[in-house]
């Protein structure tokens, strides 16, 4: 393991820079595709049920991208920590830092799914939700809130498998619990044959038993084939100490990850005003803008890797024509999506559902916003570089400049004028500025890395 893990390390620093970029990248796009796959097989399938169980989903969505933000962020921190120790070769810290990421997700997971079930009324009224909506988000939070283990614990056990140098294993396991929920949505939603119709509560059961199916691929792997788990009994100073490593890193990049579903959230809360319809398009909209954003989120994770080896060697010009690359390509497939989706927007509106202010709302979003995806790409490449830069801070601050200082502030004006469209309108001009504003500051950031290298050796 220590050998497969140095030499993946070492191979980034020399050869054709696009090609290895290309050959990073294949197994992260099949696993976000097969997420990708998992959100749009329920929102199909719920969407056969009506607008206002598709309006129930698309509240969820934002406290659903707020938790798994969390899970993200210790999942980083955990395959930070793990990875280091691999490098070292220390096995018995290996097991450690497994073992104790994955006791902190399950104490994570019990606090939440308390707060979350005794919350459910608040805080999804704080949304905009109200009446028949909110008792049909009872019917689905309150089996995914049960369920939260299997979806927190995966996603830090698959980070952590990915620390060792394997990042094709977490896609198949991902892949294995899609199809899962591809085949247990209509019989748990429908109810043909001897199977019960249970409507929303089938669609959070179907996702549960998927993901049950991700928690012990993922404990197979690391337990069984890995061998990182368990570790030898640990006395409390050494949990919270472990803990508070994994933490280090993990608090701020969740943070960051946290403002996302927050503006989301806030966007949700405009677009209540305009019916339910409006809210159920948007979250068929975020779910197909998950799917124009896959092969960008790929590129853009594989950006840290790369920028940090090469900046490890001191080797600027690659790092440059790397980030090059990887901006054009999230430009050049934005441009190709964006004008896919254009053209056939009422076409992919009505796979989900008939409803005529559904469909309108969800053309107007597929005509306007697709199009700024390779911008918000340059952004998420730009924040990853620059974290591996140790800039964090200027990082964080891309997103908040595209969430809370350019698009709430401008979809909260633009909404009076131009309802939903203006919302959209204003997301896509905040992608295009935080792309803008990363790809300078990522300029001078790197410029600046190579003079103070510069003037080392002078």
């Amino acid at each position: 393991m220590d050998g497969q893990f140095t030499e993946e390390t070492a191979a980034l620093t020399y050869g054709p820079v696009i090609p290895m970029i290309v050959k990073l990248t294949l197994p992260m796009i099949f696993g976000t595709l097969s997420l990708v796959v998992f959100q749009l097989a329920d929102t199909f399938f719920i969407g056969q049920l009506g607008t206002d169980e598709l309006a129930a989903i698309s509240y969820s969505y934002p406290v659903i991208l707020f938790i798994n933000s969390i899970a993200l962020g210790i999942g980083l921190g955990a395959a930070t920590v793990i990875s280091r120790a691999i490098g070292e070769g220390d096995q018995n810290k290996v097991r450690i830092f497994t073992t104790h990421s994955l006791l902190l997700a399950l104490f994570i997971v019990s606090i939440f799914v308390l707060i979350g079930l005794l919350t459910i009324d608040p805080l999804f009224r704080l949304l905009g939700a109200s009446g028949e909506i909110l008792q049909f988000i009872h019917e689905y939070m309150n089996i995914w809130y049960l369920g939260m283990i299997f979806v927190v614990v995966p996603m830090i056990g698959n980070n952590a498998i990915r620390a060792t140098g394997d990042t094709l294993t977490p896609g198949l396991i991902m892949g294995l619990a899609a199809l899962t929920n591809i085949i247990l949505d209509p019989l748990l939603i429908f109810g043909p044959g001897p199977f019960p119709e249970l409507g929303l509560t089938g669609a959070a059961l179907a996702t549960v038993i998927g993901r049950s199916i991700t928690f012990l691929f993922a404990l197979y792997v690391l337990a069984i084939r890995e061998k990182m788990i368990p570790c030898s009994a640990s006395t409390v100073k050494q949990l919270l100490h472990s803990w508070a490593a994994i933490l280090h890193i993990g608090i701020p990049t969740a943070i960051a990850k946290m403002i996302l579903p927050l503006g989301t959230g806030v966007l949700t809360r405009l677009l209540s005003y305009h019916g339910a319809a409006a809210v159920a398009a948007y979250g068929v909209a975020t779910r197909i803008e998950f799917l124009g954003m896959t092969v960008i989120i790929a590129v853009a994770s594989v950006t840290a890797p790369f920028v940090g080896q090469n900046r490890g060697a001191e080797l600027f010009q690659r790092i440059r024509r790397g980030l090059t690359g990887a901006k054009l390509f999230a430009l050049g497939w934005s441009g190709i999506f964006g004008l896919i989706v254009f053209i056939a927007a009422r076409p992919i509106a009505l796979f989900f559902n008939d409803d005529p202010l559904y469909l309108s709302t969800l053309v107007s979003y597929l005509r306007i916003v697709p199009l700024a995806y390779g911008f918000h790409g340059i952004m998420l490449i730009s924040s990853n570089a620059l974290n591996v830069l140790k800039k964090p801070f200027i990082a964080a601050g891309l997103s908040l400049q595209e969430i809370f200082l350019v698009c709430v502030p401008l979809a909260y004006i633009l909404s009076f004028f131009a309802g939903p469209t203006g919302i959209f309108s204003a997301i896509a001009i905040a992608f295009i500025t935080a792309g803008l504003t990363g790809h300078l500051l990522l300029k001078i950031v790197v410029n600046r890395e190579e003079l103070t290298v510069t003037n080392s050796y002078s």
